[in-house]
């Protein structure tokens, strides 16, 4: 029989999808609605090498920061969590190291009208996902799918406690 998680481990989760959650919900949203009009956008940003490449280092070290403080896999909303801290940072990586890469997948999603439209379904499955994590972070009454040993929020879950 698997012991609980933590009263902190749920906490942490908590806190990041309270972050991670409405970003990822509204960022993904407007992208979606607004991704024909984003062509000018993207090849602005690819225009001047500095800005991608900062970009690429912010997008770096906000996914280091979820991998540090955030290595939880048990439920739905944990493993979400620390796969997203992983993919955004890899995908500040290679922002950094091969920005042609991206520019180019980006240009071929915009130019083609298929791919336009699997790219707005993927960015509403990243909304839904987000708003998901909303729910988990600000307002589910009981524990991160499921983790905690208690049928809802212990006082160190609500006032971000400690183990």
């Amino acid at each position: 029989m698997s012991q609980p998680v933590c009263a902190a481990t749920v906490a942490r989760t908590r806190a990041f999808a309270r972050v991670i959650g409405p970003f990822l919900a509204l960022v993904t949203l407007v992208i979606a609605i607004r991704l024909p009009d984003l062509t000018g956008l993207v090849h602005d940003l690819f225009a001047n090498a500095a800005l991608s490449w900062i970009l690429g280092a912010m997008m770096l070290i906000a996914g280091l920061l979820v991998i540090a403080f955030h290595q939880y896999w048990r439920g739905f909303s944990a493993a979400v969590i620390s796969f997203f801290g992983w993919f955004v940072a890899l995908r500040g990586l290679t922002l950094m190291a091969f920005p042609s890469a991206i520019e180019t997948g980006a240009g071929d999603a915009l130019a083609d009208p298929g791919l336009l439209t699997s790219a707005r379904i993927f960015f509403g499955l990243l909304t839904l996902l987000g708003g998901w994590l909303t729910w988990v972070g600000w307002i589910s009454p009981g524990p991160v799918d499921n983790l905690g040993a208690t049928g809802g929020r212990s006082a160190s879950m609500s006032h971000g406690g400690n183990h």
